[in-house]
């Protein structure tokens, strides 16, 4: 298992920054290449939602497996991707200015044989594109 970790301070309001990383679909046009479609609602809270990432219906499919308001979100790739467990944890706190410090943490573990530093390095990237768009759709 890897796990690459990135924290930031995003300079909006911790429960703006919450929503727009729980509505995912909201997500796709501030990332390069790639959309996030809902597929299927979760319960009221949020949580069993699940969303397809990719373009023109293919890519994989993310479920949100657990969402403490304004606080924490959790979720896991349940299909589409060549890995035996995929789980994204992002912490939401307050910051000085009304800002927000977002910490956010990809753990992954392939089904194919991956060096650690070329998957450690492969997660950082994609969770700095993740942090990257927010911090434009924010601003």
């Amino acid at each position: 298992m890897v796990t690459s970790t990135v924290e930031t301070v995003i300079a909006a309001p911790r429960d703006v920054v919450y929503k727009f990383f729980t509505e995912r679909d909201g997500i796709g046009p501030y990332l390069p290449v790639v959309n996030f479609t809902l597929k299927k609602p979760g319960a009221a809270s949020g949580v069993g939602a699940q969303y397809l990432i990719g373009v023109g219906g293919l890519g994989i499919t993310e479920e949100t497996t657990a969402l403490v308001p304004n606080e924490r979100m959790e979720y896991k790739i349940i299909k589409g991707a060549p890995v035996k467990r995929h789980v994204g944890t992002i912490t939401f706190a307050d910051a000085d200015n009304n800002s927000t410090v977002v910490n956010y943490t990809m753990e992954s573990e392939p089904s194919l044989p991956v060096p650690a530093k070329v998957l450690e390095l492969g997660l950082k990237t994609l969770i700095n594109q993740f942090l990257g768009g927010a911090k434009k759709a924010l601003r």
